[in-house]
């Protein structure tokens, strides 16, 4: 079996600095959990580091973080469908929305609960995915806060996450003003300006114009990869790779390089397309005991640069190794820096182990 490892001294550091960074800024932010896919190892390394918020999109996740710290504050960070509003009342203390009858049936659970619940509206900015329009909000507020049961605390946004929109300084400085003007028009403190997520995170530290309104940011792939999305690099004084997979060999041959018989489309959907270079070539291949059940092979970084992903079935993954001084004999392993949907992926496999290192 295939097992991926979480380096605990590489999250701390990272964890370390974008704590420092945001506490210079005087800027709350939560650890967004919904990449470990509920996994009790994980997540318990997660809330040692002492997070005044963890984020996930998952309902059951939430509730598996509540067994482990009750008293942490946690976030629902989509808009729930009405039939988990139940359990999103139990295990959330916040939650994002946009539609005021999820609303309602949100503050109807929470007085049957009796708790309040905190609410942010989140506003669209440009990426089309979740997200009220502006010329809405004050129709909007204006029906939600006569609501009991909930607190309305803030408004937020997210980008970059469907079309690929990426944050700037008038994108952010326009949903300030949003809040500026709610308050004006309703005399209500709006306390949360929740703008702030990893592809933000750039702006923050590159940006001396960065709107000091915006006080709120839910992080979680730069905290697992030091991603600095806009520059498609690491962030400086960050660890680009927290995890890493291990996978065993499972057979090593030498074979032709090119397949041969009458070509159609594979399982996946994809035709292979020939190469005449590669006539008659031979190449060192190893398979291992992975596939695309568990990962997508475009997501896999080899730690050794001189092998070649060849391609993955279902559940196996096959690797040239003709450039490599290790041969990798049977019974060996390979290791693999991942993307962050490889991680995702792996994480949500329960073929595979997962250990802290």
């Amino acid at each position: 079996m295939a097992t991926l490892y979480l380096y605990r001294d590489k999250l701390r550091h990272n964890f370390s600095f974008l704590q420092k960074k945001f506490k210079a800024h005087n800027i709350e932010w939560a650890i967004v959990t919904k990449l470990l896919c509920g996994n009790k190892i994980y997540l318990k390394e997660v809330l040692e580091l002492n997070p005044k918020q963890v984020c996930d999109s998952r309902i059951h996740n939430l509730k598996v973080i509540k067994e482990l710290r009750p008293n942490i504050e946690t976030v629902y960070i989509k808009p729930p469908a009405q039939s988990v509003i139940k359990s999103l009342v139990k295990y959330a203390d916040i939650s994002f929305n946009t539609e005021l009858e999820t609303i309602k049936k949100i503050s109807k659970e929470a007085i049957s609960q009796k708790k309040i619940h905190k609410i942010i509206v989140m506003i669209e900015l440009g990426d089309l995915r979740e997200g009220i329009l502006g010329d809405d909000l004050a129709e909007f507020y204006e029906k939600i806060f006569k609501l009991k049961g909930i607190e309305v605390i803030g408004l937020g946004t997210n980008l970059n996450c469907l079309h690929g929109v990426m944050p700037s300084v008038d994108k952010l400085l326009q949903l300030c003003m949003y809040r500026q003007i709610l308050e004006l028009k309703f005399k209500r403190k709006l306390p949360y300006v929740s703008g702030g997520t990893t592809v933000t995170l750039p702006l923050l530290l590159k940006t001396k114009e960065f709107p000091k309104e915006v006080n709120h940011f839910r992080v979680g792939e730069a905290l697992f990869f030091g991603a600095d999305l806009f520059e498609e690099k690491t962030i400086k004084g960050m660890y680009p790779f927290t995890f890493e997979l291990e996978a065993q060999v499972i057979e090593v041959s030498e074979k032709p390089t090119e397949p041969f018989g009458e070509m159609k489309a594979n399982p996946m959907g994809v035709k292979y397309k020939k190469k005449e270079s590669n006539k008659g070539k031979v190449s060192h291949r190893a398979i291992l005991d992975i596939g695309v059940l568990d990962v997508q092979p475009q997501f896999l970084i080899p730690k050794n640069k001189k092998l070649k992903i060849i391609g993955a079935s279902s559940d196996m993954l096959v690797v040239d190794i003709t450039d490599s001084k290790h041969k990798y004999p049977i019974g060996s392993t390979m290791k693999f820096k991942l993307k962050y949907m490889g991680a995702l992926s792996l994480l949500n496999s329960r073929y595979i182990d997962k250990e802290v290192v």
